[in-house]
């Protein structure tokens, strides 16, 4: 039986060749943002990175960027676009410690089931540098569930978020909203998180 975590990596798994065909532009405005707040050729971790047009574009300003995906379809995606290594893997397999001067988490942190991100975000709080950036995206919301591809989604609250990533050991971080949407073609509100290890 699957579990709701599995959910969204087996419709990754089936649909990988279609996803990463979609029109899809990296997020400029943040990852310059991002970019802009490490040092000049930092270790990043890309975790949730589909096919891979964010590490590109961090790759292609001189960042030493590991991406990763828990499908394998999708990281093979990846790798055709990056001409390197993508590592699978789930986020629950994290394991670094003082890895990374920062963390992107686009829109991929918004598949863990509420009760187990705790855990993931103690993690990536782990594999951080001191002071090392974190940046992630969720959509918001109030109940949990599935959207019409069977994904689920944890869909926390701005208040939710703030606890959970301050007891992960993270500084309280800084939300942005944003209206826009997704794969799914839904109005979709965004929370775009950014905080410090």
């Amino acid at each position: 039986m699957r579990t709701s975590t599995d959910k969204p990596i087996a419709f990754y798994d089936e649909n990988a060749e279609t996803y990463a065909a979609r029109q899809r532009q990296p997020p400029v405005e943040r990852l310059t943002a991002f970019a802009n707040l490490l040092p000049s050729g930092g270790t990043i971790l890309e975790l949730g990175c589909g096919a891979g047009g964010d590490s590109a574009w961090l790759i292609e300003r001189g960042f030493a960027v590991t991406p990763t995906d828990g499908s394998a379809a999708m990281a093979h995606q990846a790798e055709a676009k990056l001409g390197r290594p993508v590592r699978v893997m789930r986020f629950s397999d994290l394991d670094e410690v003082a890895a990374y001067d920062g963390v992107w988490a686009n829109a991929c942190l918004l598949h863990v089931p509420r009760a187990e991100l705790p855990d993931v975000l103690l993690r990536i709080r782990r594999a951080l540098r001191e002071g090392g950036l974190f940046y992630a995206s969720f959509k918001a919301g109030v109940d949990e569930g599935a959207d019409r591809f069977g994904r689920y989604y944890n869909r926390p609250s701005q208040e939710w978020l703030t606890e959970t990533y301050r007891l992960a050991g993270f500084a309280t971080p800084r939300i942005e909203t944003a209206s826009g949407g997704g794969y799914d073609g839904e109005p979709t509100e965004w929370l775009h998180v950014w905080t410090q290890g």
